[in-house]
């Protein structure tokens, strides 16, 4: 295999990835996108060339996936996109070449033969997905299982696996198509094997889409309906959100809007994220949004609103403060920052929950003793710069009737594990509160759109989602989209979805297939090292 060929390879497989990928793309794409990469791979291990071939190859593959996929970043932060695809693609690189490494001596082994190899990149990439969901650095935007959320019939049985299932089919298939192909081009398929191998290639992909298909069409709702009204301001983020518009005259057009839909049979009015600014913990009461959502509530007593906050919280000298916390200029005190969602109703009591799943380099620096050099560089994509403070549990509100909701905050709703948490606290709705305008008219928010049936398919919960700009919609249980509003258009809907407390699987389970994945990546890890000791001293 010449050069210019490995170079061909890699693009191809970055070119496939990216035209599969939602949410225009044909998701079936996925399923033999990584076989050129493959190729590449399987010559270097073949001929025992030298190992960072491979890492070179693979980083310029997933460094095109990266960039042609999640380029629209650019538009809220140059910094942050460069960091997001230099180093996303660098880590992917990194597990793919450590596969190599692993697959060179671990068929040795007693417990695998020299086909067995390809275990190994399924544990890896998984950990890798897996991690990646839960440490500072974390984008998982990019997990191998979101690509057929705009396929969503195909997928019904996320509710048992979640994302990371996904990604192991699209990696087994990718697996036997490429060891079919390759059989094919030596000449040395046989029949039989022929047949073996097709009807292998068959079951993997048609199976879980046959099975997928039959739970769609016969999965029936509990009726339970509750009545949302979703609000799209659509407040320029730009111009408008943060610097033209005062906070009061935002929660005013909010209010305006939400008055065209709601009567005396809804249930719920939500909000997107950062609905109000400025808000003190201390200071509920005297509030002049909450007042004004209390003035509406005070029309419909049986309403709750669930909208989206910056909040503050303030510590006197000598309290007992967060690690967040930061010196407040010209006052003798700290104060700490949060994304949160708010919970309004006709009692005195206002609930809400602190985003925790922060954006990194906007919303938390990862690792600031490494990295806090750094955050001069963040942008305001939320009012709000810098570090902010999380809470640890997932909260749930419960309005007048007993229904209860889970308040997922924008970049939470990628992570499938995370939002599970709602669920096992009880939460039988989702509600989504976002603001997606940051990254124009481009694939970004409609990406952010797609994953949310994600969260659907695999909690069996109906989603309701108000974006400030991006799309608001309504989303059942199934992963239909049952209404949604247009981009960059000011806009109000209503829809009546079935709340649900039944728990599914995965919402039980949660990542289970990331755990015993990483731990099995531990141990061909381990033996990989010590395989490679050995080595080392025998030719010493």
């Amino acid at each position: 295999m010449k050069l210019y060929h490995k170079f061909f390879f890699a693009i191809a497989s970055g070119l496939l990835l990216s035209i599969g990928w939602p949410s225009g793309g044909f998701s079936f794409i996925l399923l033999f996108a990584l076989v050129p990469l493959l190729f590449i791979e399987d010559y270097y291990y073949r001929n025992r060339k030298r190992p960072i071939g491979v890492f070179i190859f693979a980083y310029s593959n997933f460094f095109i996936w990266n960039i042609l996929t999640t380029y629209w970043i650019y538009y809220s932060t140059f910094f942050g996109a460069v960091m997001a695809i230099v180093f996303n693609s660098l880590f992917m690189a990194i597990f793919f070449y450590f596969f190599h490494i692993t697959r060179r001596h671990i068929y040795k082994g007693l417990f695998f033969k020299k086909n067995y190899g390809y275990i190994v990149l399924i544990s890896y990439w998984v950990t890798f997905e897996f991690l990646h969901m839960n440490w500072d650095l974390t984008w998982s935007w990019m997990n191998l299982g979101n690509g057929f959320a705009n396929y969503y019939k195909f997928i019904q049985w996320y509710e048992y696996t979640g994302v990371l299932g996904g990604s192991v089919w699209i990696l087994l298939t990718n697996i036997l198509i490429y060891q079919f192909i390759k059989l094919f081009l030596e000449g040395t398929i046989t029949k039989r094997k022929l047949i073996i191998n097709l009807t292998g290639i068959i079951l993997i992909i048609f199976a879980p889409i046959i099975f997928s298909i039959i739970t769609y069409y016969n999965y029936k709702e509990t009726p339970n309906p509750v009545q949302v009204v979703a609000v799209q301001p659509n407040i320029d983020p730009y111009n408008e959100k943060f610097d033209g518009m005062s906070g009061i005259e935002q929660v005013e057009l909010m209010i305006s809007l939400a008055s065209q839909k709601t009567n005396d049979s809804t249930d719920f009015v939500i909000t997107p994220e950062t609905s109000i600014s400025g808000l003190w913990m201390d200071e509920f009461d005297s509030n002049p949004a909450i007042r004004r959502f209390r003035k509406l509530i005070e029309r419909y007593p049986q309403l709750s609103v669930v909208t989206g906050a910056s909040m503050y919280e303030l510590y006197e000298m000598n309290d007992e403060r967060s690690v967040t916390s930061r010196k407040l200029n010209n006052y003798n005190g700290y104060y700490d920052i949060y994304n949160s969602a708010v919970f309004i109703d006709s009692t005195e009591k206002i609930s809400y929950y602190h985003k925790s799943k922060l954006v990194p380099g906007v919303e938390k620096m990862p690792y600031p003793q490494i990295f806090g050099f750094l955050e001069k560089f963040a942008i305001n994509l939320g009012g709000m710069v810098g570090t902010h403070g999380t809470q640890k549990e997932r909260s749930v509100f419960e309005n007048h009737n007993g229904i209860k909701v889970g308040p997922v905050i924008c970049y939470e709703s990628i992570y499938g594990d995370f939002v599970t948490g709602y669920v096992r606290n009880g939460a039988q709705l989702i509600f989504i509160l976002t603001n997606d305008g940051w990254w124009e008219d481009t694939p970004g928010y409609k990406q952010h759109l797609e994953y949310a049936r994600l969260r659907a398919i695999e909690n069996r919960r109906s989603v309701a989602r108000s974006a400030n700009t991006g799309i608001s919609a309504f989303i059942n249980q199934r992963g239909d989209m049952l209404q949604k509003t247009e981009w960059w258009t000011p806009d109000v809907i209503k829809q009546s979805i079935n709340a649900n407390e039944k728990i599914t699987f995965y919402s039980y389970a949660g990542d289970y297939i990331g755990r015993i994945l990483s731990f099995l990546s531990l141990l061909m890890a381990f033996y990989t090292i010590t395989n490679l000791i050995i080595n080392r001293s025998k030719k010493l």
